[in-house]
């Protein structure tokens, strides 16, 4: 593969374009947003012609220490981009990826593309398989990579379909969906667009929210750098909802490439029994079809379809919207350095578990700052 110079960086959200499933994770901004944290981004080319490739790959870089000395491991968020039928740019790109973990010196290189492993909910009537995901994880096995045990993103999720009419889309939802929404909105909840300077208010919301269901945020500056920047670039919208003009939830709707995702949502324990955050996402749906996206991403379902997975009870409201659950490849790692890959892998749970710890309690000391 080829890797682009500085000069040629700026095309790079262009070149994402021809490439329907294109995620919002591998955009430049987001590169730029993860170096807040350390990871250095590096831009990789499949193809001779530099304006129509046959694949992409954002692949950010970062140092650890093991033992005292310093190794880099290498994840392509939500990527490689390809066109995933083609089994000629699979294999030259699975081969790129592999060269590229050599050359890096890398402990693995991480992917977890957005390619379909099936729909539904598995050991149900509504399970679809999906024959081109399980024939990519077959080559992974083959190839040596492995499931990782490190899912940073969202395997599962729920999709809706937002070239359906408006009214298309509320008669499909579960009856106290809809319910709920047009309650929200006769007992006075309204959603409007917020501004930047607002985005201070919105972390404070999401700092009270994380505390409350006992997820870690970061520092504010990353998130109010990484809003402030997708804003900017006209990806992404604030949108708040409000009662007699305090606001009451909230949330950022990224988009990009056709896709509207819901990736970070807040709210306060005041007036939920007014069901603001289901006209919240009406309202969000009804945003991103004004936008030109065709599909709306709720953002994350359970890796277990059951009641044990943290995720259960988010995930129950989102089955109230009716859309597609949507189970993908998830997060894959190929290591050349297989002792180490087992050192680093058996020391990782311990080092999240101490920063969960630690996050929560910095989460907490937030709110009374």
């Amino acid at each position: 593969m080829i890797r682009l110079e500085a000069d040629q960086i700026p095309q790079w959200n262009q070149l994402l374009l021809q490439f329907p499933d294109a995620h919002i994770l591998q955009t430049s901004q987001w590169a730029e947003a993860k170096k807040q944290n350390g990871w250095s981004p590096m831009y990789f080319q499949e193809g001779s012609d530099p304006q129509a490739p046959e694949g992409l790959a954002l692949i950010l870089r970062r140092q650890v220490s093991l033992a005292g000395v310093k190794f880099s491991v290498l994840y392509a968020p939500k990527g490689p981009v390809l066109n995933w039928d083609d089994q000629y740019s699979v294999s030259r790109m699975l081969d790129g990826l592999q060269d590229i973990c050599r050359q890096e010196k890398a402990i693995f290189i991480k992917i977890d593309p957005d390619v379909l492993l099936g729909t539904g909910i598995p050991g149900t009537e509504d399970e679809v398989p999906a024959p081109q995901g399980l024939a990519l994880q077959d080559e992974l096995k083959r190839r040596g990579w492995q499931y990782s045990q490190d899912q940073i993103q969202f395997r599962n999720t729920v999709l809706l379909d937002l070239r359906k009419s408006e009214d298309d889309l509320l008669a499909g939802m579960k009856q106290k969906t809809r319910y709920n929404i047009r309650l929200a909105a006769r007992k006075g909840v309204q959603v409007r667009q917020g501004k930047v300077a607002e985005l201070p208010v919105l972390y404070k919301m999401y700092a009270e929210t994380a505390v409350r269901d006992g997820f870690v945020i970061r520092h504010p500056d990353y998130y109010l750098n990484t809003w402030r920047r997708f804003i900017e670039a006209d990806m992404a919208k604030i949108l708040i909802a409000e009662v007699e003009t305090q606001p009451v939830a909230a949330l950022i709707l990224f988009h990009f490439n056709g896709t509207a995702r819901y990736m970070f949502g807040m709210s306060t324990e005041n007036a939920r029994e007014l069901m603001p955050n289901h006209l919240l996402q009406w309202e969000a749906m009804r945003l991103a079809k004004r936008l030109g996206c065709h599909t709306y991403d709720m953002w994350g379902a359970p890796e277990v379809f059951d009641e044990s997975d943290s995720m259960w009870g988010v995930f129950r409201f989102k089955q109230g919207f009716n859309g597609t659950i949507t189970r993908t490849l998830g997060a894959w790692d190929y290591t050349t350095r297989p002792a180490l890959y087992r050192r680093y892998t058996e020391t990782l749970p311990k080092l999240l578990n101490l920063l969960r710890q630690r996050g929560l309690k910095a989460n907490k000391r937030s709110l009374n700052d």
